[in-house]
């Protein structure tokens, strides 16, 4: 005899009743929600029209563009930093009130300190745009034309695949 007591002997049967209660609320929710699963939103899927030349750019629209090493152009015209900082005021003083814009494209591998300057250019000669819209006659008078926009976009170029 033992003096222990007497001994219990464990169960080791597995309890399924939990995993049957979540089985069928799985199976209850699926069943409501398939009815539901069949009902589709009709969608118009726009068309897109393949124009047989690109819009005319807009005049009015001022492009700077940074080359890979560096150099600086104002529409067509390779410029200084210093000439930007002169020409761009009138520029901007070109476009029609609260429609000012400037686009600037940076090639990918210049330095984000040419494009900090050129970006800063544009913020001065907004400035310098918005003093002497104050300066014109009466009738412009509360119509500084606002700061200048700035789109900025980034030029990759393309890598060849070396041909195996």
């Amino acid at each position: 005899m033992d003096a222990g007591g007497p001994k219990t002997k464990l169960k080791s049967d597995i309890n399924i009743t939990p995993m049957i209660d979540i089985v069928l609320v799985l199976l209850i929710v699926f069943i409501v929600m398939v009815p539901g699963l069949d009902k589709a939103t009709k969608v118009v899927v726009p068309q897109v029209q393949v124009l047989a030349k690109p819009p005319a750019p807009d005049p009015n629209n001022i492009l700077i563009q940074i080359d890979q090493d560096g150099a600086l152009m104002l529409q067509q015209d390779k410029i200084d930093p210093q000439g930007l900082k002169d020409k761009l005021p009138d520029a901007v003083m070109l476009q029609p009130l609260n429609y000012r814009k400037v686009f600037l494209k940076v090639d990918e591998d210049v330095k984000f300190q040419a494009m900090v300057d050129v970006l800063d250019a544009i913020r001065v000669a907004s400035d310098t745009a918005k003093k002497k819209s104050l300066e014109l006659p009466d009738k412009f008078l509360g119509q500084d034309g606002g700061d200048v926009k700035v789109a900025v976009s980034l030029r990759k170029r393309l890598v060849a695949a070396p041909v195996s």
